[in-house]
């Protein structure tokens, strides 16, 4: 990185910071502070509620993972649409007709204190751990890729979110997403460009796409009935639909985005308008990715675009082994380089039987390198659209993609803490205390609140390289608490016959039972939101059944 790449990093990411702590300095009151003071148009909830679902693993993985498998993930998100027309229909009248700031506060009024304090309790252990992982998970390929101190890249994210979500509040959160989200499609539409410019000599758009398809990226829709398949449509019309419907009806750091608009019917345009906005954008994303493939057919790839795994193997006692591999990746590749250059086809069954090979040795290479160091990561696929980022894109641009890899896990992070203070603070706090404060002490509460759960996030960054895969981690996490979640709020909201203790109870047993079957099945993580979800419906209808025999 030059001189001018930190300029535009740095000012980029000290605006939106300084901007958005400026502009909503001096919250005065709960109402404010954590609702925004009610005031939001639909254009901003918009924006700010796609800001809090895309992190930064969305913008380095996304690219890696079509690169790697093709267009199949956007099966993750057919869901989601249907999904939020129901949270516009039936959950958003009713946190507006109770003025509530949290989504949980409704469940101790229809049910009791328990089973209000159980669900918030369960929102704020998923989403405290996703804090910590949104922190991380770019922090570590960008400390990796750019030799940044890997402490001091998660200390510096973690803190520059605390600055203006502590100052600010929700409104804060809000204002500063919309700037990130500009930053964020500004950054990828040009990454975009550029990929389709360098192809330009070479293939037309639609002739790279059709490439892209002859090597099998361009499959969008799996009809297979597969419970081990993790993405398919079914999955995705089912799990991935109560995924949608628990995150953006119960999850506060979405429910926070939309309860801060003016009326119900900014809050309903600004759901619909990721209804109509978020397959396209991650198919752009997704697209990107599959470019990038046929990018690299006509330039030179690693044998793994993480630089570490490479130099593991080359530093060892067994580097010999590692050049011969490298050395006959790198001649496969030439060839293969050749053959298009002199007017070969990226579809010629030549292109695909080196691209065979050259899979091969990346195999070969990483076992090789899980000898050398058995707990080195040789999946490497959150690594290519960075290494594309620091080799192709001309100095200036770089800084800007990488402010756009930090604004998402910035924007993400924050509507994160936001919501778990403003959980902290209704459900617990200001709830078991039972006193009233004065409005001024209930700010100052709040930001304190924040400032803690956001030292917390840093804390787990900073210990996550204990765990493993944390990448697949912020999937799964979800997965595993949203469908008992949802399920207490389907039981509040539609099965008025349902008592406290049999909803309370059902949820403790369904949350045990899906931690059991997720550790003992080999399923598609998307198909626990569904398990969960009927698990605590089953139960609850189990247990009512029980105590009217138990009476008789």
């Amino acid at each position: 990185m030059l001189l001018l790449d930190w300029i535009v990093l740095g000012g980029t990411l000290l605006f939106i910071v300084g901007y958005g702590t400026w502009k909503t300095r001096q919250q005065r009151d709960l109402n404010s502070y954590l609702r925004g003071g009610q005031d939001a148009k639909w254009f901003t909830i918009g924006l700010s509620v796609m800001a809090t679902q895309a992190s930064a693993i969305t913008f380095l993985s996304t690219p890696g993972q079509a690169f790697e498998s093709g267009m199949g993930f956007l099966q993750f998100y057919m869901g989601l649409p249907l999904a939020l027309i129901i949270v516009c229909a039936f959950f958003i009248p009713i946190f507006y007709k109770l003025n509530v700031y949290t989504a949980y506060e409704y469940l101790e009024q229809r049910f009791d204190l328990k089973t209000r304090l159980l669900t918030a309790g369960l929102f704020l252990i998923q989403r405290g751990l996703a804090a910590g992982i949104t922190i991380y998970a770019p922090a570590i390929v960008l400390s990796s890729v750019l030799g940044w101190n890997l402490n001091y890249t998660n200390i510096v994210i973690g803190v520059l979110v605390i600055i203006y979500t502590v100052s600010g509040g929700t409104k804060a959160v809000s204002l500063t997403q919309k700037w990130q989200m500009g930053v964020i499609m500004a950054g990828m539409f040009y990454a975009f460009y550029t990929i389709v410019d360098h192809l330009a000599p070479h293939l037309s758009f639609m002739e790279a796409v059709a490439a892209a398809g002859e090597h099998g990226k361009m499959e969008i829709i799996d009809l297979k009935v597969d419970l081990n398949e993790r993405y398919t449509l079914w999955s995705g019309l089912t799990g991935g639909l109560f995924l949608a419907l628990s995150y953006f009806g119960t999850d506060q750091s979405q429910v926070q985005r939309y309860i801060s608009g003016s009326n119900i019917k900014q809050s309903r345009m600004g759901l619909m308008f990721n209804a109509v906005l978020k397959i396209p954008m991650q198919f752009f994303i997704l697209l990107t990715g599959v470019l990038l493939f046929v990018f690299f057919l006509y330039n030179q790839k690693p044998i793994n675009f993480n630089d570490n795994v490479v130099q593991t193997v080359l530093v060892s006692d067994r580097a010999e082994e590692g050049e011969e591999m490298l050395a006959n990746y790198q001649a496969l590749g030439a060839e293969q380089r050749s053959f298009l250059e002199q007017g070969g086809s990226p579809s010629d069954e030549k292109v695909k039987t080196l691209e065979a090979e050259r899979l091969e040795l990346t195999e070969r290479f990483n076992e090789l390198a899980t000898q050398v160091d058995p707990d080195i990561e040789t999946k490497d696929s959150d690594y290519v659209f960075i290494n594309f980022i620091l080799n192709y894109l001309p100095h200036g641009a770089i800084g800007l993609l990488l402010a756009v890899i930090l604004s998402a896990a910035m924007s993400s992070t924050a509507g994160e803490l936001n919501a778990l203070a403003t959980t902290t603070m209704n459900d617990f706090y200001k709830r078991l205390l039972g006193r009233d404060a004065q409005p001024k002490e209930e700010v100052v509460a709040s930001q304190v609140l924040t400032v803690v759960w956001g030292i917390l996030a840093i804390a787990f960054a900073l210990v996550a390289q204990l765990v493993d895969n944390l990448i697949e981690l912020v999937n799964i996490l979800g997965s595993i608490f949203y469908g008992t979640i949802l399920g207490i709020f389907l039981c509040a909201f539609f099965l008025r016959y349902l008592k406290s203790n049999a909803v309370f109870f059902s949820a403790i047993i369904a949350e045990c039972a899906v931690i059991v079957m997720y550790f003992n099945l080999d399923i598609s993580f998307l198909l626990f939101n569904l398990i969960g979800c009927f698990l605590v419906l089953l139960v609850a209808h189990a247990w009512m059944l029980m105590e009217t025999i138990v009476k008789r």
